[in-house]
């Protein structure tokens, strides 16, 4: 079934929804951004893949990327509890391949890790777009990560312990970042074209039987 980004197509597919599921949508849509995006590398234990992408949808980042080196596998469904009908995932074999179509996005790679020359996150500068990179549990990033990253961050540690788990490494990062940006007045939100795109997207995976209805839109269209 092609794509078709119409508002036509939008209101029919609004016409199988309730109201309050389309105002839903519209008010979610508000604090999505792809200013920030967030790519993980090679993560061994899939449920820490899969409570990223629940933390990029509760704090509004709409993409993410999963690069699957070495451990590809499916995103378990039960712990991402549906994120992955609202966030998009993009897969890839490799860090190179990422890394590239990231920065041919306009992303700056930032690597998370504890180095010395690494910024604090507070101190983070939100201006730029930015790809957040996340390690493996037990290695962290990659030398090719590491080696291509345009800065690093950190996050501030006071005890003994001087790692955390990459699902909560994670949270904590995207919700700074997130909340930093929506207070300010850099201009983060979606376009108009992303947020018909998105609203498409998002109906038509809330609707059964989507693509007999959308054969049936297209031939109300053509008669």
């Amino acid at each position: 079934m092609k794509n078709i980004h119409d508002t036509d197509y939008l209101d029919y597919l609004e016409t199988f929804l309730t109201p309050e599921r389309c105002a839903k949508f519209m008010e979610i849509l508000k604090h999505r951004t792809k200013h920030f995006t967030v790519a993980i590398e090679d993560v061994y234990q899939l449920h820490n893949t899969s409570a990223v992408m629940r933390t990029c949808e509760v704090f509004g980042i709409q993409e993410l990327s999963v690069i699957e080196e070495k451990y590809g596998k499916k995103i378990d469904k039960e712990i991402a509890l549906g994120a992955q009908k609202w966030v998009d995932v993009t897969r890839y074999d490799n860090t190179v391949s990422c890394i590239d179509a990231l920065r041919a996005k306009g992303y700056k790679i930032i690597a998370t890790s504890p180095h010395a020359e690494s910024c604090f996150l507070d101190d983070f500068d939100i201006s730029q777009p930015a790809a957040i990179f996340f390690g493996t549990e037990k290695l962290g990033l990659t030398e090719e990560v590491l080696k291509e990253a345009d800065g690093f961050i950190k996050i501030p540690m006071l005890g003994f312990t001087e790692s955390l788990n990459i699902s909560s490494s994670a949270a904590i990062v995207i919700q700074n970042l997130s909340s930093r940006l929506q207070k300010s007045d850099i201009e983060w939100q979606l376009t108009e074209e992303e947020v018909l795109e998105k609203r498409i997207d998002w109906s038509r995976k809330s609707i059964k039987d989507i693509d007999f209805i959308t054969e049936r839109y297209l031939d109300e269209k053509e008669s």
